[in-house]
């Protein structure tokens, strides 16, 4: 069965699923009394405290709705149902902090950002991240630097992460204490114009007065223009818990919620803002040094309730595909020329947006899709069989599939790890796909090659 628990999608499913229930009952009805409404939002209210979400918040979030779903503008409507919907999806983004808010990058270089967190939140991991980006989407000159001297190998595990993402990091000198360590990396900052310096300042298990003075005494020697709360999605109101803490003592500016691919309740995210005033800027979507996104609060409100985000999947595509080969691609297809190099090149696109999980995730109506592709028995995990099945080929059989006969289809799929059946399910596959492309290539190209690759994966069975 297709597994879709990814990025945003996995995090809300259940509470969409539950709330997709509540809201499809509404929208059918042609009318709508305050009796109706009222009985719909107490179970949107059981709905959102079993998604680990605050009960101020819940209560907050509810009565916002209420005011405005009684309403006689909204009981003489022509679709009521859909009324609410709207007015609760309003709500909630106002819930969850409005507007997108990125990094503050105001002031004369070298600007520090300090990040926080417990450990095992993936600060250290959430701050490679962010430089990363601000390397790669703001063009900025970044320097790392870890003051955490407690954990072992802490700083070492930095400076490996910067060797990945080719970010630099400040050379760690034993027995340095934190707050030298701190000012070394604003001073060689300064002196070799850096624009901007990340503190990855030490956690701990629980948190204690001894962690909230270091990061006190770090945060008035640095002067950050962000303090960077990193709080793991997974943990849910203890997430909350930590938020407001960090925030009492040391002034949190943002929060990054980490692990909301795993089994996270969605909770958390939606009580982060009530809670500490504090806006949500980034979320970790996964463990690849490039899976980090801007939290959008009217993306994920219209995901919370199966309105799906379509500018997000436009956006991904965007960064993802590279627009020279996808017209060439494009060109081929249209031609009818396509061979197993072809469906490579489609297989990577779509892992790279994520899989087709991640593509699901981001389109309305989420849960019906989802039902539809189970039935159809579409497997996540049959793009990366396909993949390893052509990488075992020659190029000889990639462009000329049809040599591939018995004693090359047990090579073949000796060297992928696959059955021969496997083998002839994706030359069948492909052949069918061969033949709908060439009864289209006639067609005027319609352009988008995610649009195209999408299509003819799903149409694929």
């Amino acid at each position: 069965m297709l597994n879709v628990r990814e990025n945003e999608a996995g995090m809300f499913e259940g509470l969409t699923e539950r709330l997709g229930d509540v809201f499809g009952r509404l929208t059918r009805r042609g009318s709508l009394s305050a009796g109706d409404v009222e009985a719909a939002l107490r179970e949107v209210r059981v709905a959102l405290l079993e998604a680990d979400a605050a009960l101020p918040a819940v209560r907050a979030l509810l009565d916002a709705v209420k005011e405005q779903a009684v309403g006689r503008e909204v009981l003489q409507a022509v679709t009521p149902g859909q009324q609410v919907v709207k007015i609760v999806h309003d709500r909630l983004v106002e819930m969850l902090g409005g507007e997108a808010e990125e990094l503050h990058l105001n002031g004369n270089p070298p600007l520090s950002m300090l990040m926080l967190g417990l450990q095992g939140s993936g600060k250290t991991t959430t701050t490679a991240k962010l430089a990363r980006r601000l390397r790669d989407r703001d063009g900025k000159k970044v320097l790392m630097a870890s003051v955490d001297v407690y954990r072992p190998a802490a700083q070492q595990q930095l400076a490996l992460l910067g060797n990945q993402v080719e970010i630099d990091t400040l050379p760690v000198v034993f027995g340095e204490r934190p707050l030298a360590i701190a000012r070394r990396a604003m001073r060689i900052a300064a002196r070799e114009g850096y624009d901007v310096v990340f503190i990855d300042t030490a956690g701990r298990l629980a948190i204690d007065q001894e962690m909230m003075e270091e990061v006190v005494a770090l945060r008035d020697l640095v002067k950050p223009v962000e303090a960077l709360l990193v709080a793991d999605a997974m943990t849910g109101q203890d997430a909350v818990n930590t938020a407001q803490a960090f925030n009492e003592e040391v002034g949190v500016t943002g929060i990054v919620l980490t692990r909301i691919d795993g089994d996270a309740r969605g909770g958390a995210a939606l009580s982060m803002r009530h809670v500490t005033g504090r806006p949500i800027k980034f979320v970790g979507t996964g463990e690849q040094l490039d899976r980090i996104e801007a939290f959008h609060p009217d993306r994920i409100a219209s995901r919370i309730l199966g309105m799906g985000d379509v500018v997000g999947l436009v956006e991904r595509a965007t960064e993802t595909i590279e627009q020279e080969e996808a017209e060439k691609l494009a060109a081929r297809l249209s031609r009818g020329r396509m061979d197993l190099n072809d469906l490579l090149t489609q297989i990577r696109q779509m892992k790279k947006m994520g899989g087709l999980g991640g593509l699901m995730g981001m389109l309305p109506q989420v849960g019906r899709m989802k039902a539809e592709m189970a039935k159809a028995k579409i497997d996540e995990g049959w793009l990366v069989r396909q993949e390893a099945i052509i990488l075992s080929m020659t190029p000889r059989e990639r462009t000329r599939p049809e040599i591939v006969k018995a004693s090359r289809k047990r090579r073949i799929a000796t060297g992928a790890g696959a059955s021969v059946q496997e083998v002839n399910r994706m030359l069948k596959q492909f052949q069918q796909m061969q033949t709908m492309m060439k009864r289209v290539g006639k067609l005027e190209k319609r352009g988008g090659l995610a649009g195209r690759g999408l299509d003819a994966l799903l149409a694929r069975r």
